[in-house]
């Protein structure tokens, strides 16, 4: 498991970091072998996160000595859960340590690895958080944040994704980052894919969207890029409709609203129509480019339709004679 070499790394001397290699973490065959594969590996993750630091030296520090991490990987505060994790330390404490370093830049303070959730309700609590404070480099701080995270908060697809861009902005290889996910190369590609087309302000505006999965957030993606398409987006995230959503609905909102600007597009014909003056016949002509259909519309359209087709020549030869009156 690639946490496991996390771990390591934390508690052993820089000198002695050796290369990690991320590991897949979706099976080959089958959406729920995948899935129970993955649960499982969050479990393990979890697990060995409690397993390392409770071993180590747990202190108490001031909330008001720690800075956040450099990088985020959650987009909004999921606030009937941290209810629940402020309840569950009011009443028996916090039960594991978060992960701090010394910040890199500032003495006499402390930069939150992961557990900024437990750092916020001992803020809340007025309480001291319980801490492990280890000196680690940015690379190995990213590497623990994402994986610990992943394993506790089941971070969205979009959340994940726009993580993945936010380290390669800031010049982590890829290897790094697919450490810092637990994501083969391949699940990497496709939520750069992803965070590289959906502007961050959009995918902020839309939030989490925790049941929106991959798959329709790459058909977003894809639809986005295009001109008008992303004019509508922009738009809609001004109206007052799209602020009283919650996140899913924002992103389902979007969609629906996306389809309905996509259906004049496919329907570019023009449409036009004629009734006999007696009204039996109704007929409707569609015209596109070198396409012309005309479609009959009376209980006699078989048989109107019929005649019409034994005079096209007679017609056509009309319309000749009346093309060349008209260059004439």
């Amino acid at each position: 498991m690639a946490r496991r070499d996390v771990f390591a790394n934390i508690t052993t001397p820089q000198g002695d970091i050796q290369e990690r290699k991320a590991k897949p973490t979706y099976a080959a065959k089958g959406a729920s072998r995948s899935m129970i594969s993955s649960l499982n590996e969050l479990a393990e993750k979890a697990a060995l996160a409690d397993q390392t630091l409770s071993g180590e030296l747990v202190v108490e520090l001031d909330t008001a000595d720690l800075d956040s991490s450099f990088v985020s990987d959650r987009m909004s505060e999921d606030d009937v859960a941290y209810t629940e994790l402020v309840e569950a330390i009011r009443e028996r404490g916090q039960d594991s340590p978060i992960l701090v370093r010394p910040h890199p830049s500032d003495d006499g303070r402390y930069q939150i690895v992961f557990g900024h959730r437990r750092a916020r309700a001992a803020k809340d609590l007025g309480r001291k958080v319980r801490a492990v404070v280890k000196d680690i480099s940015d690379a190995d701080h990213v590497i623990a944040q994402g994986q610990e995270n992943s394993a506790r908060q089941n971070l969205s697809f979009i959340e994940r994704s726009m993580f993945a861009q936010r380290l390669l902005d800031l010049g982590y290889d890829k290897p790094t980052i697919q450490s810092a996910l637990a994501v083969d190369a391949p699940m990497l590609t496709r939520m750069l894919s992803v965070s590289g087309r959906v502007p961050a302000a959009v995918a902020a505006r839309i939030g989490p969207a925790k049941s929106i999965g991959r798959d329709r957030w790459i058909d977003f993606a894809q639809r986005i890029e295009k001109p008008s398409t992303a004019a509508l987006v922009n738009k809609l995230l001004d109206e007052d409709k799209f602020a009283t959503l919650e996140s899913d609905a924002r992103f389902e909102f979007l969609i629906a609203e996306m389809n309905k600007a996509d259906r004049p597009s496919k329907q570019a014909k023009n449409t036009s129509g004629w009734l006999a003056s007696d009204a039996s016949v109704r007929a409707e002509f569609k015209g596109s480019g070198k396409s012309y259909s005309i479609a009959l519309k009376s209980d006699q359209a078989a048989k109107f339709g019929r005649f019409i087709t034994d005079n096209l020549e007679r017609l056509h030869q009309e319309f000749l004679s009346s093309t060349k009156t008209e260059e004439g």
